[in-house]
């Protein structure tokens, strides 16, 4: 059951079957994420074949993690599977 931890805290917990890895990274549903600690960034980037990604900033007990988390909302073909999908970096753990 992959689990993703920040600062102490579970930042997001999923089964096997609900994650997408693509290119070593672990998309959770964003259901399966603990919404109190997204916290939404005006940040962007652009993948050629996956889209462009808005991120978020995690915030746990009252510690930020900038751009921690990304998701692509409106992924393109080649990556629909990760459609409302988050992963993260930065320092956050995520266990499989």
């Amino acid at each position: 059951m992959p689990i993703a931890r920040w600062n102490g805290a579970v930042i997001a917990q999923a089964t096997d079957a609900q994650v997408q890895v693509v290119e070593n990274n672990v998309y959770f549903p964003l259901a399966t994420v603990t919404q109190a600690c997204l916290r939404p960034s005006s940040h962007t980037s652009v993948c050629p074949w996956k889209g462009t990604a808005s991120y978020y900033d995690l915030v746990v007990d009252g510690a930020v993690n900038a751009n921690a988390a990304w998701v692509y909302p409106q992924p393109k073909d080649a990556a629909k599977e990760i459609a409302g999908h988050v992963a993260f970096w930065r320092g956050v753990s995520v266990e499989r």
